[in-house]
């Protein structure tokens, strides 16, 4: 029988939860949201404009990204227009809120990381990193399947 403290599940959750709670207070000062960080960082790293690749990337529903910017729009963080090639799809564009916030964001996120990481060496955060970019990349490619 599998212990509840050796639950990958229970594990796994835990340890996003005490993550995401530290990520949260610590990007309060930005009135942006975990998710908003995820959003503008796809934006900002990956070039994305189209909120169904948002969406897929963070691995969240269609129906929930629109929510999520929605309430960016509202804090005038993006701006939702008609894509000019396609009418219809929706193209998102970064405002100079948004676009005057990617160095210090990244740089709190990056102090956050650094933080949530200091209890392992370097080869157990490589470990780590590695293991959990395997699990993303498994499932992805499960929901890909679907």
């Amino acid at each position: 029988m599998n212990s509840l403290n050796n639950c990958i599940n229970y594990l796994l959750t835990g340890a996003q939860h005490t993550v995401f709670q530290y990520m949260k207070k610590n990007l309060a000062q930005f009135d942006i949201t975990p998710i908003q960080y995820g959003v503008l960082g796809c934006i900002w790293e990956f070039d994305m404009h189209n909120p169904k690749d948002i969406a897929a990337h963070l691995g969240v529903e269609n129906s929930t990204i629109s929510g999520i910017l929605e309430r960016m729009e509202n804090k005038g963080l993006i701006r939702r227009m008609i894509d000019s090639t396609d009418r219809r799809y929706i193209y998102i564009e970064l405002t100079d809120v948004s676009r005057d916030l990617e160095i210090p964001v990244r740089t709190v996120v990056t102090e956050v990381d650094r933080k949530v990481l200091e209890i392992f060496n370097e080869e157990e955060e490589a470990a780590l990193k590695n293991a959990l970019r395997r699990l993303y990349m498994q499932s992805i490619e499960e929901i890909i399947q679907v």
